[in-house]
């Protein structure tokens, strides 16, 4: 599906500034990215678009479902396109590097938890704070 369908199918209008800022996000799906990320990228493509309005977008676009907002351990928002697959994280303390992973064993471990406590669970999140294999390397 192509950006503009995506924009159109969230609800929202097509514009220039928000198909460019989910093309860059398409390109860097394996990233999570700042809102300066983004202006950087387009900064390289000579793209007119400032950074107020790429924070707007990215709102929008959280507010519409197409991307995700992570914050982690008092870092700058990341932000990651919205697929609806549950993943965790993994969050370099050195670096800043991301790692996403799935786990089916942790999954069904947290879902008992909720179910020994009597919760009914409508969202989690893991994020595993540590050092890196390239950081542990340099140290």
């Amino acid at each position: 599906m192509s950006e503009s369908e995506q924009i159109r199918e969230a609800g929202l209008k097509v514009t220039v500034p928000r198909a460019k800022i989910l093309g860059i996000l398409e390109r860097n799906a394996k990233r999570h990215m700042t809102a300066e990320d983004v202006f950087r990228e387009l900064l390289a493509e000579e793209a007119e678009i400032g950074l107020a309005t790429v924070y707007r977008v990215l709102t929008q676009f959280e507010s519409a479902g197409l991307v995700c907002r992570r914050n982690f351990d008092n870092a700058q928002a990341v932000f990651e396109l919205d697929r609806g697959e549950h993943h965790d994280h993994l969050v370099c303390t050195r670096c800043g590097r991301i790692v996403e992973f799935v786990d089916p064993k942790i999954e069904r471990r947290q879902a008992a938890v909720a179910d020994e406590h009597n919760f009914v669970t409508e969202d989690h999140s893991l994020v595993i704070y540590g050092i890196c294999p390239s950081c542990q390397r340099n140290s």
